[in-house]
C-alpha cells in the first residue's frame, strides 16, 4: 500500500514576507489608490492574516508613507529616463508633457490626488509630498536651465517657472482622471502655454509633440 507524498512547507524567512508585503502595498495602491491601503487590503493581496502584516509593518502611516514616495519617485526616474532622449530643450519640455499626461500614468495621478488629500492628516506623508514636489520643481527647472543656456528660454526664474508647469500639469492631470477625459488631448495647450512661461519661441515646443492621430 502506498504512502500519500507529504507536501513539504517551506518557511519564509523576514525579508521574503517583509518584500511581500511591500509588493502587495504597491499592488494595492497602484490599482485602488492610497486611501484603499489598509491592514486588510494588504493581507489580502498577500494572502496572509492581517496579523502578519501589522507584525512586519512598523505603522500604516510608514507603509503608507514608504508607498506613496517609491511610486511617485519611480514615476519621476522614468519621467527623467523619457526627457534624457530628446534632443533639444523644446524637445525635453514636450515629451514631458506628453509622458506625464499619458493614460499610463493615471495611476500615479490617483496616489497624488489621494496624497494631496490624505496628507492633511499626517505629517509624515505631508513632508514626503513636498519633498517629492520639490524633486519635480527641481527637475523642469534644470530642463529650463538648459533652455536659458541655449538662448531658446528667456525667463529669469527657472524655479517659479518650473513650479508653474507642474501645477499645470498636476491640474490637468487630476480633472483628466475625474473626468475621464484623455489628458493627452490638452498636450498642445499646454505646450503653448509652456511657451509662454519659459519665454520661447511661439511654436518651438508645439511642433516637437508627437502627431496625434
Amino acid at each position: 500500500m502506498s504512502t500519500p507524498a507529504t507536501r513539504t512547507r517551506t518557511r519564509k524567512s523576514p525579508q521574503q514576507r517583509s518584500a511581500e508585503i511591500h509588493d502587495a502595498a504597491l499592488a494595492v495602491a497602484r490599482e485602488d489608490g492610497l486611501s484603499a491601503l489598509t491592514l486588510r487590503a494588504v493581507a489580502a493581496r498577500a494572502g496572509v492574516a492581517s496579523g502578519l502584516v501589522a507584525h512586519y509593518v512598523e505603522s500604516m502611516d510608514e507603509l503608507l508613507v514608504r508607498t506613496f514616495r517609491e511610486l511617485v519617485s519611480a514615476e519621476l526616474d522614468e519621467v527623467r529616463a523619457e526627457v534624457s532622449l530628446a534632443d533639444s530643450p523644446p524637445a525635453r519640455v514636450a515629451r514631458m508633457i506628453e509622458t506625464v499626461l499619458d493614460s499610463g500614468h493615471n495611476d500615479v495621478t490617483l496616489i497624488w490626488v489621494d496624497a494631496w488629500s490624505l496628507g492633511r492628516g499626517s505629517a509624515a506623508l505631508a513632508e514626503a509630498i513636498e519633498e517629492q514636489m520639490d524633486a519635480w520643481q527641481s527637475f523642469i527647472a534644470g530642463v529650463i536651465d538648459e533652455g536659458r543656456d541655449a538662448r531658446l528660454f528667456t525667463t529669469e526664474d527657472p524655479l517659479a517657472v518650473g513650479w508653474q508647469i507642474l501645477a499645470m500639469i498636476d491640474g490637468i492631470a487630476a480633472h483628466a482622471l475625474t473626468r475621464r477625459t484623455d489628458g493627452a488631448a490638452f498636450a498642445e495647450r499646454l505646450a503653448q502655454a509652456c511657451e509662454t512661461l519659459v519665454g520661447a519661441r511661439a511654436g518651438t515646443i508645439v511642433a516637437e509633440l508627437s502627431p496625434r492621430g
